[in-house]
């Protein structure tokens, strides 16, 4: 590579300096851009739909989407456990589809339909997979109980009357310390009798 301006004692002079800074005859390398618009380092504007509702927020480009629900947006069903994707605790819907909002950006949201927790309930009237959930007791701590609501209302969206194993596979990513696994099961098969989707 060959930098106009650049000579041996110019180079050895800005690498005795640490490598911290070039000295002013040298061009600092373009960055490749892939076509791609770059954000940040600061806030910038980005507009979500959540629960049927446009909000317009502004916020860092490193902001997780579970940190716009739960900071930006009041939205405090959607849990934090893990933090790093490995319990479902912030499962939301995109498009319908169950996703951990821990390891989605908040800026790659744009243009999808979050669905949250909230929506489950109107008023004082709860949703049958909720109502089954508190019948089958398939609940202790809480923690986890959102993510396995929305990850298996995803599931009853696609099929109002999974299989034991449909149940199963829907529930995979999402972990229960408090081991309500078979209560769990027994909630679903009851919400597919009452119309849980």
């Amino acid at each position: 590579m060959n930098l106009p301006g650049l000579t041996r004692r110019k180079f050895l002079r800005a690498v005795g300096l640490g490598g911290t800074a070039l000295t002013p005859d040298v061009p600092a390398p373009e960055a490749e851009t892939s076509g791609a618009a770059l954000l940040g380092p600061g806030a910038v504007p980005i507009r979500l739909r959540v629960n049927g509702v446009e909000h317009t927020l502004d916020v860092e480009p490193r902001l997780t989407l579970l940190d716009a629900l739960r900071d930006r947006l009041a939205l405090t069903g959607t849990k934090r456990a893990c933090d790093r994707g490995a319990c479902g605790a912030c499962t939301v819907l995109a498009d319908g589809r169950p996703i951990y909002a821990c390891t989605m950006l908040a800026v790659s949201a744009q243009g999808m339909e979050i669905t949250t927790v909230e929506v489950l309930s109107s008023g004082d009237g709860l949703d049958p997979l909720q109502a089954a959930f508190i019948k089958h007791d398939a609940l202790q701590c809480g923690l986890c109980t959102p993510g396995f609501l929305m990850a298996l209302k995803a599931q009853l969206l696609r099929n109002p009357h999974p299989g034991e194993n449909e149940v199963r596979l829907a529930m995979a990513g999402n972990l229960c310390q408090c081991g309500m696994y078979p209560r769990v099961i027994a909630a679903v098969e009851e919400a597919t009798k009452a119309g849980g989707s």
